[in-house]
């Protein structure tokens, strides 16, 4: 299929981007990468009135480290991420997740913010910001504001984003020494949106772990945490978190698994990636 027809803006700015989304309201999209947007047009699933093309910005991609927190601009491509030794080092859950992200030709194009921006329940990144206690920052007519991950996922591919807003980056704290991540996801094939995926992060604290957050991606309309298991586990029996999901989680029925395999698949991540958070850092 092809898409509907629209009008093409390229922004040079982003205050640009923000006065051409005010031109039409409601209905004009963003284009960064546009892995997921293409694919939405040419099925006719979103009929933008106009597009408008953030590659002409400079300034909103890059990796830095300031006083403790890692950001990402919005712009920056998944291989950049891929390959970046400072999200090795200082993002390593993020480095974990990005070889699930599709396949080489998708991660050369897509881009960090466009991910979350689009917030796919099924997409690794949005999870990992949330397991990460991330935090995205959005301009828009009214200045800038930071909105924490917990607060940014709103719905099914929804999100605090307001029709004239730009997300203009990512930012989650750097690892510490104490810093434990883990990560999984169940896919049919590599490079496929995962049935059930977990993305985790905790601090050591002696044997046991703290501050525990495990957020489930593919099991409902947002990235989920599954609380009632974090503090569980964070009490040191597995065993018991693997059985409070059940409270946790309501995945539903597809055609991909029912909400009862889900679940056993989110028990088995939840296994695999407990072991990787009591692994010290390298």
């Amino acid at each position: 299929m092809k898409p509907a027809p629209f009008a093409y803006a390229k922004a040079r700015s982003v205050d640009q981007a923000i006065e051409l989304l005010g031109s039409a309201p409601g209905d004009a999209k963003l284009l960064a990468g546009g892995q997921s947007l293409m694919a939405t047009l040419n099925m006719r699933l979103s009929a933008p009135k106009l597009l408008i093309d953030l590659n002409g910005i400079g300034g909103l991609s890059g990796i830095a480290i300031n006083s403790g927190t890692i950001e990402i601009g919005a712009m920056t491509r998944h291989v950049e991420i891929e390959r970046s030794d400072h999200i090795a080092q200082h993002a390593p859950l993020i480095a974990l997740a990005m070889p699930h992200i599709g396949h080489a030709a998708i991660r050369n194009r897509g881009t960090f913010g466009g991910s979350i921006a689009f917030a796919d329940p099924a997409a690794e990144l949005p999870a990992c910001l949330l397991a990460l206690n991330g935090e995205v920052e959005i301009a828009g007519p009214k200045g800038k504001r930071t909105v924490k991950a917990d607060d940014f996922f709103k719905g099914l591919f929804e999100t605090a984003l307001g029709p004239q807003d730009v997300l203009t980056a990512i930012r989650v704290p750097a690892a510490s020494k104490d810093t434990r991540v883990g990560f999984a996801e169940f896919a049919r094939r590599h490079g496929d949106y995962a049935m059930v995926g977990l993305a985790a992060a905790a601090h050591a604290n002696g044997q046991a772990l703290a501050d525990v957050r495990l957020c489930y991606f593919g099991v409902g309309a947002t990235p989920v945490r599954a609380r009632k298991a974090e503090a569980v586990l964070a009490a040191g029996s597995l065993d018991d978190a693997v059985k409070a999901l059940a409270a946790d989680l309501d995945p539903p029925d597809d055609i991909q698994a029912t909400g009862a395999t889900r679940k056993h698949l989110a028990g088995v991540l939840l296994r695999r990636v407990a072991r990787q958070l009591m692994e010290p850092r390298p």
